[in-house]
């Protein structure tokens, strides 16, 4: 038994170690395209057909590597109620036997058997969630799909005193839904991932110890 209780204090500590978010994830980095060599043709004049833009073209996001700015404006509202009531009552009543026109008496008693049985439930539950979080982040083009929508993804840190905030995101965007500057709705953005978290000193002092959890989780069997 004492050899086992160190293993199980080690598995207890591996259980409810948490994963530390660090910044600069190769996952939300953003993809740089190669810059193709320009095929420069000299024909005498400062004008060259590679280099020029279009008068008529729009600077919208469309290609791997450019940027879009989107602005968060989630706002989710949930309530719910519920309310049981259950009454049972059950009553059962057994006469003495009779023997010869008499009813049987052990001691002077007589054989009556009578049970009786009220259950009764009552159960309310309510719930009221309410999500906001406003504010905005840059996030480039990583994979331009075969029908034109645009995979997007991209992280945000930003360090106060001695903890960490970070934003990170990922989604499907329509290029019509972004506006001429580059700017789109997080209601926009489908399959959208969206994590707001901290880390450091003030991040760990809302966390429970790994020992709590381990009471709280499921498999605490009291």
């Amino acid at each position: 038994m004492k050899k086992l209780l160190p293993l199980v204090l080690l598995g207890l500590t591996g259980c409810g170690s948490v994963y530390q978010v660090q910044p600069d994830d190769p996952y939300y980095a953003p993809l740089i395209p190669e810059m193709p060599e320009a095929q420069m043709v000299l024909t005498g004049s400062m004008f060259q057909d590679v280099t020029a833009q279009n008068l008529y073209s729009d600077i919208k996001a469309r290609r791997i590597g450019d940027i879009i700015t989107v602005n968060l404006v989630e706002n989710t509202k949930a309530n719910k109620g519920a309310k049981s009531e259950l009454d049972k009552e059950t009553s059962v009543e057994y006469l003495a036997p009779t023997m010869f026109g008499r009813p049987v008496t052990i001691g002077g008693n007589t054989l009556d058997v009578g049970i009786d049985n009220t259950t009764e439930f009552e159960g309310e539950s309510k719930v009221n969630q309410n999500n906001s979080l406003l504010g905005a982040i840059s996030v480039s083009v990583v994979q331009v799909l075969a029908n034109g929508h645009l995979v997007v993804r991209g992280e945000k840190w930003i360090t106060i005193n001695q903890g960490d905030e970070y934003i990170r995101l990922t989604g499907i965007i329509r290029p019509e839904d972004v506006t001429a500057d580059n700017n789109i709705a997080s209601t926009k953005v489908a399959n959208a991932r969206i994590q707001y978290s901290g880390t450091g000193s003030a991040h760990d002092t809302q966390t429970p110890g790994w020992l709590t959890q381990f009471f709280n989780s499921p498999i605490w069997p009291f």
